[in-house]
């Protein structure tokens, strides 16, 4: 029994052990990995935080590594996710989707031909060489005129009228008395010979009345050319001069196009050029001929130049003051091929030309605005003088869109060369109900406004009243003073009385203040002052709608002349039109189109 007992002790210790042991394994392993699974995701959470960049939403140029306030207004800064990180401070990121929507649509910049048909209307005219006029060489009174009609063909050589001619008639009897003392005085026979020659009469004639010794009292006047008569000048019975010009003649068997061609299109004009050109009054017949010259000069009335081709006119099918119209099929051969560019792919912008080229290598679609420089034009494209290379992908489709998305976002655009950050409801060009508008005239709603502030902005208003007199002058080193003094003012405007909306409102504005006031300042050519006028009107005209006036009513004024009709703004204490674009050359140039009270 007891052998059997001590056996029986010895399995049950042996499974509590083993059981044991299982537990304790259990319980370490089991430790091991909750501390693995919950270590992990805090070197993740740390990784991430080492990478974070804080930027501004007021100012997204801002980039700092660590949370603060904005550098510029002071906001506090929020994170900005690595994968918006762009390529370029002035380049604008647009999802797939969002391309998508706005139909947005890019293209690779090539060289190609560029070719272009060119439509010239003009007439024909009389070939100038070819135009001759018929003269008298003896004075006398037209006994008969066998020319008589305009239009009438002549041929060289043929009898065309008869003169009497006293003269003629004294100049033979001189010749007949000299022959009488032929051997005295042999010279006087021969001067009275050159006589008769000089008034055309041939040697034939001269020989005749010698033999004869018989006076002739008319003179024929013979054809000395062929062609048409075009102006009949005479009548029979006139009396003319020696000289006196009886009808001009012009041959008609070689005639000219000679078209007008617009300025814009001289670039595909060139000599021996093809053009070919119909008429209505030869209905299913098409002419041919090449440029033989180009006018040098530009008409000053009609602003175009006249463009010349010879015609060879067998038949005299081609009648001068005929209207034709003609076609230039032209190619652009300097320097070979040429970048082209769709039409489409172009925002214009007063002078410049602009267009988004597409950032190769960014994570998301990535567009930056560029200045180009363009030289003809197609039916459908540009040629690219300056500004884009061969490879280089730009927006041909939706490029109003992608402008829009980058001023919207503070970027370099179209109408917001300074890169200034614009509310969605404030982008010139605009309005909300999507009517097209100037910049000057985008809406501005007006914000609740701390008194403070609106008393600081009057001051700013009444130092810009003063220079805008200034302008009124047009005495620049007075422009100068008074721009000072604005500036001044406008430094002394406390910001951080402004919360929220109206904070972001007037830091919309205040760059462009800012940089206008001083290039005012700086200049001292009025021309260029009234230039930077010209923006910091636009901006505070905006300001002053939102934020108000404290006691005053200001007017904005507009004058339609200014910079070449393209017109401009400003602000006015009284409704009387004092232009401060023109001074006194046009002083009451303009009209009100706004209130602020």
């Amino acid at each position: 029994m007891k052998a059997k007992d001590l056996l029986s002790n010895t399995y049950v210790k042996a499974a509590l052990l083993v059981i044991a042991g299982l537990f304790l394994g259990w319980l370490v392993f089991h430790h091991s990995e909750t501390t693995v699974k919950t270590t992990e995701p805090e070197v993740h959470e740390h990784s991430e935080e080492e990478h974070t960049i804080w930027t501004c939403s007021m100012h997204p140029q801002i980039r700092m590594d660590e949370p603060g306030d904005c550098p510029i207004c002071g906001m506090d800064l929020i994170p900005l996710k690595n994968s918006d990180v762009e390529i370029d401070d002035q380049a604008i990121q647009i999802s797939e989707s969002a391309m998508k929507l706005a139909e947005v649509q890019t293209a690779v910049v090539a060289k190609g031909s560029s070719s272009k048909n060119i439509l010239l209307y003009g007439k024909i005219q009389v070939d100038e060489r070819l135009k001759q006029s018929q003269t008298a060489h003896v004075p006398g009174r037209l006994e008969e005129l066998m020319v008589n009609v305009t239009g009438q063909q002549v041929k060289k050589g043929q009898l065309i009228a008869r003169i009497y001619s006293p003269e003629l008639v004294t100049a033979q009897k001189e010749l007949l008395e000299a022959l009488s003392l032929k051997d005295k005085y042999p010279a006087l026979v021969e001067a009275a010979r050159e006589k008769l020659r000089n008034w055309k009469l041939s040697d034939e004639q001269i020989n005749a009345l010698e033999k004869s010794g018989n006076v002739t009292s008319t003179f024929d006047i013979y054809a000395n050319t062929s062609g048409i008569v075009v102006n009949l000048k005479v009548n029979k019975g006139d009396y003319i001069s020696k000289g006196a010009v009886l009808f001009d003649v012009t041959d008609l068997s070689k005639v000219w196009g000679v078209f007008d061609a617009y300025e814009s299109d001289l670039a595909w004009i060139s000599l021996n050029q093809q053009v070919e050109f119909t008429t209505q009054a030869i209905p299913g017949k098409t002419f041919k001929g090449k440029i033989s010259f180009i006018d040098p000069l530009v008409d000053p009335n009609t602003r175009v130049v006249k463009v010349r081709i010879e015609l060879p006119n067998p038949g005299l099918e081609l009648k001068p003051e005929m209207f034709i119209n003609g076609t230039v099929h032209s190619v652009l051969k300097a320097g070979g091929e040429q970048l082209t560019i769709p039409q489409t792919a172009v925002l214009w912008t007063g002078t410049r030309s602009v267009v988004y080229v597409k950032i190769p290598g960014a994570e998301k679609p990535s567009f930056k605005m560029r200045e180009i420089t363009l030289g003809a034009s197609t039916k459908d494209t540009y040629v690219v003088v300056e500004g884009l290379k061969e490879g280089e992908e730009i927006v041909t489709n939706g490029t109003f869109s992608v402008d829009a998305a980058a001023q919207l976002a503070g970027k370099t655009s179209m109408m917001n060369q300074s890169g200034e950050k614009l509310s969605s409801g404030s982008m010139p060009g605009m309005d909300m109900s999507g009517e097209t508008t100037t910049s000057s005239e985008a809406k501005a709603e007006p914000v609740e406004t701390n008194p403070k502030f609106k008393a600081q902005l009057t001051s700013v208003y009444d130092t810009y009243i003063k220079m805008k007199d200034a302008f009124v002058e047009s005495d620049p080193g007075k422009v100068n003073e008074e721009a000072k003094k604005v500036e001044s003012a406008i430094q002394a405007v406390d910001m951080e009385l402004l919360k929220d909306d109206a904070h972001m409102a007037w830091m919309n504005q205040l760059k462009t203040l800012n940089s206008s006031i001083k290039a005012i300042r700086s200049e001292s050519d009025i021309e260029k002052q009234r230039e930077a006028f010209s923006k910091f009107n636009n901006a505070f005209y905006k300001s002053l709608k939102m934020f108000g006036l404290e006691n005053e009513t200001a007017y904005y004024q507009f004058c339609p002349m200014a910079f070449d009709n393209k017109g401009a703004y400003w602000i006015s204490e009284t409704e009387e039109i004092r232009n401060p674009y023109f001074g006194d050359m046009m002083l009451n140039c303009g009209e009100n189109k706004d209130s602020i009270k």
